[in-house]
């Protein structure tokens, strides 16, 4: 009778601790429930907000609202608020909230407070399954390699080394904002470590999808500005003139003679006449470069 009594009261104890792990567990579930929430509402109101100043931006151009596309918008706000702030981040934009309000974590575990990734407990679980890619990337190269030597075969018959030139790792930040987790230094250290070790590897390129996908290119000026091709004149000397010059407020052609005399010019007067003294330093300052 004691026994029966005592293995009752075991089981409902049982039951009351996991009944109390479970409430607690939901309390946790139910915030971040709340804080989802709170971040599909702010992103619903930015995308309201995007949408109607689009709608402004388009009859303030005089073009189709259904058709105004993210360039047009793009080049809409660079006209009508044009800048000389050599920083993009510090010019005017107008983008789609998706792409500067942060990302936000999914649940990471369940009702029962059992994790969904099997890297939970490291902190850090999607930085250490990116290490975790990048070694089994490694390994099935490796793999690869063996095989293919193994054979007698060439390696070049089976890929060759990635060429990553014209693009750059990406930076802390982006990364930060690609995993949606906080690293240090070193870790991010580690991962360019680990990334340069899949490089090298002789059948790289075979990850390529994989590698590009944690790099951006690296923009090349000359991509941007077509150089023109130089002229004669009638004392059959090159020349190049660049016309609709920007400084302030003013606009001019500026003429490049090759070979030149070494004189400076401004509208048929030389440059000692032209102005005052801080306003000709600017101009034959541009000589230097």
């Amino acid at each position: 009778m004691n026994a029966a009594l005592l293995h009752c009261s075991t089981v409902c104890n049982a039951e009351d601790v996991a009944s109390v792990q479970k409430a607690k567990i939901s309390k946790a579930m139910k915030a971040y429930l709340e804080r989802a929430k709170e971040h599909e509402s702010c992103m619903e109101t930015a995308r309201l907000e995007y949408k109607l100043g689009k709608r402004h931006l388009a009859n303030m151009m005089g073009a189709d609202v259904e058709s105004f596309t993210q360039q047009d918008i793009d080049q809409a706000v660079q006209y009508l608020f044009p800048s000389g702030l050599y920083d993009p981040a510090a010019r005017p934009t107008m983008k789609p909230p998706e792409e500067f309000i942060p990302k936000t974590k999914g649940a990471e575990f369940d009702e029962t407070g059992r994790p969904f990734h099997t890297l939970f407990f490291t902190g850090r679980p999607n930085f250490f399954q990116l290490l975790f890619d990048i070694v089994e990337n490694i390994n099935k190269l490796n793999a690869l390699e063996d095989t293919t030597r193994s054979k007698g075969k060439s390696l070049d018959s089976a890929g060759k080394t990635l060429d990553t030139t014209g693009s750059e790792w990406l930076p802390k930040e982006l990364l930060e904002k690609k995993i949606v987790e906080t690293i240090s230094d070193i870790e991010y250290e580690n991962f360019v470590s680990a990334m340069h070790r899949l490089v090298s590897h002789p059948l790289s390129e075979r990850a390529k999808g994989f590698v590009n996908e944690y790099r951006k290119p690296l923009i090349s000026k000359l991509e941007n500005d077509t150089i023109p091709t130089p002229l004669h004149d009638a004392d059959g000397r090159q020349y190049v003139t660049i016309y609709e010059c920007l400084r302030k407020t003013a606009r001019g052609d500026v003429t490049i003679k090759f070979p030149g005399t070494g004189k400076i010019e401004v509208n048929g007067q030389d440059l000692r006449n032209v102005g005052n003294i801080q306003q000709r330093e600017q101009v034959s300052l541009l000589t230097v470069y």
